[in-house]
């Protein structure tokens, strides 16, 4: 198996972030429901977050405590794993609130 460099994972988190926002900017929480392509998207991009993040080394996540790693990591095996019953409030909960603190840190920590 061959090891990818930690920054790249990083950076998939910042892309996947900023794809999220981009996403769910000018909607509202009723268009997850109407709009399957969005939904896909976002829960697409929420899925590759959480693997890119399950990456990051231990040190890592020491260092930057105010990224919740095992809560990312988690969501994304909650939307893998129980795909049959994701709350979209949460979804949609997540990629208004939680996914512009995240791209934020990110980019507080250097990464591109």
């Amino acid at each position: 198996m061959s090891h990818r460099d930690e920054r790249l994972y990083l950076h998939d988190m910042l892309e996947a972030a900023r794809l999220v926002r981009s996403y769910v900017s000018g909607r509202q929480r009723p268009d997850l429901d109407s709009d399957t392509m969005l939904r896909d998207a976002v829960i697409r991009q929420l899925e590759v977050l959480g693997e890119a993040a399950a990456r990051a080394s231990d040190g890592t996540r020491s260092a930057n405590p105010a990224i919740p790693w095992a809560s990312i990591v988690g969501m994304r095996n909650e939307l893998i794993h129980a795909y049959h019953r994701v709350d979209l409030d949460i979804v949609w909960r997540t990629a208004i609130e939680a996914i512009p603190q995240l791209a934020g840190a990110l980019e507080t920590m250097g990464v591109e």
